[in-house]
């Protein structure tokens, strides 16, 4: 995805997005950890991602970061919090150069050798000169983004812009494309790689002048649409993963006074963070679909843990690689500790029965036919024309909770009876809530 980590970017846009402008500096600074001084200098880098994305739109089209950051109830199609994924986090050099390799692609097949010369002869005076190490690293991690793709199979490579999917395609079968990359980059996770490929789309339908509302035919509303910023760590894990590697990050739980930590590099101004520094193997992770968050699930010197992906920092795979036999054997550990879980959870197995109430006999079952589609291994042990009873096994009943609480009056807890009470005791806390006053 990006070049570099912007982890503290990461962590500054959700908490301003969430807070709603409710911090001043000097509270946000200390949430994040940083200084008031770092704090404004990352407010004028964000200011300059926004610039630079929207630079070679119309004037009516372009964006201020005030603007970015105001919700809209149907902004979630286009979330701005997507928009380091667009920026790619390069460092400035690294940017001039590629924009002059891309620029310089986009008109013909070249070699690495011509690309060398044309960016030496276009860089600014007081720039420093690439050499051809550096231009074949750029090519290779272009490629590897499939911005770019070798044109001949000898050497010396060619290469040329790898957008064939645009030219190939018809204008029409291009609205369509479009139609089918917007309905499932909004409603499937994960979410970014659809988003980016949704945007370079719009854009090229935008620049041969289609009408805007043509090419906006969906609304959609996600209510945890910040969950795009974790897949930023999402692509390094299933990495490791894939490579029975080990992980280290700096972690933040929930509970945290600070979500982030600056990397101090002058031991004059090192101070304590309140991050945990973490080694794991990762083997699983999970998204939650009923609260938007993503999970890790990884095996350590404590045995199982599990992290919430929005806590984790500065995350490195190391080169720490484990046996395929010892994977696969905590990997059955795992399964056998989730066996009932309904979404992570590793305690005590209970059983939990509840009544589900039919709506009128002139509206669709629709409580039974969500009972079925989102209960997982559950099942229905009876029922009559009012309601029916189900059961299922779980790890603990903290996790179905909000599931179960979800379904209003249409749902009555019978087992385990604290677990009732515990239901009762919440919707009176509730009840007390709007009463007046």
């Amino acid at each position: 995805m990006a070049k570099e980590s912007f982890d503290k970017e990461i962590q500054f846009l959700r908490m301003l997005v969430l807070a709603s402008g409710a911090y001043s500096r000097q509270q946000f600074a200390k949430r994040l950890g940083i200084s008031v001084h770092t704090f404004d200098k990352t407010i004028r880098r964000l200011k300059e991602i926004v610039s630079t994305m929207h630079q070679h739109l119309p004037e009516e089209q372009g964006k201020e970061l005030a603007e970015a950051i105001r919700f809209n109830y149907y902004e979630s199609t286009d979330p701005m919090l997507l928009f380091l994924f667009r920026a790619k986090s390069l460092k400035e050099s690294e940017s001039q150069r590629i924009s002059l390799l891309l620029a310089a692609l986009n008109e013909q097949a070249l070699t690495a050798m011509e690309l060398m010369n044309i960016c030496c002869g276009s860089l600014p005076a007081n720039a420093s000169l690439p050499d051809e190490k550096t231009i074949r690293s750029d090519l290779k991690y272009l490629e590897e983004v499939g911005v770019i793709k070798k044109e001949s199979a000898s050497r010396p490579y060619r290469y040329r812009m790898d957008n064939d999917l645009v030219r190939e395609l018809s204008e029409e079968e291009l609205y369509d494309l479009y139609d089918f990359v917007d309905v499932m980059a909004s409603t499937q996770v994960p979410s970014v790689q659809g988003y980016l490929l949704r945007d370079g789309l719009k854009k090229h339908l935008l620049r041969g002048q289609a009408e805007p509302q043509a090419i906006e035919p969906f609304l959609y509303k996600y209510h945890y649409y910040s969950r795009i910023l974790d897949e930023a760590h999402l692509f390094t894990l299933l990495d490791a993963i894939r490579h029975r590697r080990k992980v280290r990050f700096l972690y933040f739980s929930p509970k945290a006074d600070k979500s982030y930590a600056s990397q101090n590099t002058n031991p004059l101004f090192e101070r304590e963070t309140a991050g945990k520094a973490e080694q794991t193997l990762p083997l699983k992770v999970v998204y939650d679909h009923q609260y938007g968050r993503w999970y890790l699930l990884g095996n350590g010197r404590e045995g199982i843990r599990k992290y919430r992906m929005e806590g984790m920092t500065q995350i490195e795979e190391t080169d720490a690689v484990v046996a395929e036999v010892l994977f696969e054997e905590k990997t059955a550990e795992l399964e056998e500790k989730m066996k009932y879980s309904w979404l992570i959870d590793t305690g005590a197995p209970v059983t939990v029965r509840a009544k589900f109430f039919n709506p009128e006999p002139a509206e669709p079952n629709f409580v039974k036919e969500r009972v079925l589609l989102q209960g997982q291994w559950g099942r229905i042990v009876s029922e009559d024309e009012e309601a029916f009873i189900y059961e299922i096994t779980v790890n603990g009943t903290t996790e179905i909770k909000p599931w179960l609480r979800s379904f209003g009056s249409s749902c009555e807890v019978l087992e385990p009876r604290y677990f009732r009470r515990e239901m009762i005791a919440e919707w009176k806390e509730i009840q007390a809530y709007y009463e007046p006053v």
